[in-house]
């Protein structure tokens, strides 16, 4: 995989040979190559790029606490490698507050915003509920085996996981997650996401913006879906009542549809023609 020329170095991929770029965002402690669902469904369409965030994968480790304001700027120097003056930004969880700050930072970066099962900051927001809770302490702390359970069960409702596409999980999560992040990112990564304070500047917010809110998270509560939809002008929102924190995998086609229709109507908006 590429890395970016500036330092501290970050590892990227992209999909797809042509169409209006796409830039996914992945969440906590977690490699850019869980996007797969959505980079098979969209990188026929666009040119699709994801990356780890510094301390994960190929990429570097940071020479900084990371902040959700300072990742959002790993985010543009990702942008620059690949030569993109703007793109449509997605992002999940964590990586859902990376995008809020690029749309602040850079707004002219964004074509259109996707945020999915994220919130907009604050102790009361970042706060799960206990069942989360205790599901993503085991996640962080077990050993690889146990890691996979409880990952599956933090992320995916049971329904899913008694379903045939459920039954893939455990291999799944084996292959792109099953290595637990290192100690110092997974430490980074939680003092980033309690400091995120995005709330009061998301009104500032002009990107077309589409937020995911799955009805049955138990890490992000949905209800900050909703107040994410209320403080950005013009955000349309999307209930998945019956999906997990997990929704890129557990509802693949839907959200890959909601994706597609979302980038489509924003390009629409942009008659343009743009890099």
């Amino acid at each position: 995989m590429p890395l970016t020329p500036s330092s501290p170095r970050i590892s990227f991929d992209i999909a797809g040979e042509s169409g209006p770029p796409v830039l996914l965002i992945m969440g906590f402690g977690m490699s850019g190559a869980l996007w797969e669902p959505q980079i098979e469904a969209l990188s026929g369409a666009h040119r699709v790029a994801t990356y780890d965030h510094l301390g994960l994968g190929g990429s570097e480790r940071p020479t900084r606490a990371p902040t959700t304001r300072r990742m959002a700027r790993d985010a543009a120097r990702v942008l620059d490698a690949l030569d993109w003056t703007d793109a449509h930004v997605v992002g999940v969880s964590m990586g859902g507050m990376i995008a809020q700050e690029l749309a602040l930072l850079a707004p002219t970066r964004l074509r259109s915003l996707t945020l999915i099962a994220t919130h907009p900051g604050g102790v009361l927001a970042a706060l799960p509920p206990l069942a989360g809770l205790a599901r993503f302490v085991q996640a962080n702390t077990s050993r690889p085996e146990g890691r996979v359970r409880a990952l599956a069960r933090l992320l995916y409702t049971p329904e899913f996981l008694r379903s045939p596409a459920g039954a893939r999980v455990d291999a799944r999560l084996a292959q792109m997650a099953g290595r637990r992040a290192p100690r110092e990112t997974v430490l980074g990564h939680l003092g980033a996401v309690a400091r995120h304070r995005a709330g009061e500047r998301l009104g500032d917010v002009r990107a077309p913006t589409l937020v995911v809110r799955p009805g049955r998270d138990i890490l992000i509560r949905p209800r900050n879906s909703d107040d994410l939809a209320a403080r950005i002008p013009g955000a349309r929102l999307l209930r998945l009542d019956d999906a997990g924190h997990g929704v890129t995998f557990e509802k693949a086609d839907a959200l890959n549809a909601a994706l597609a229709a979302h980038i489509a109507d924003a390009e629409a908006r942009q008659p343009t023609a743009r890099s």
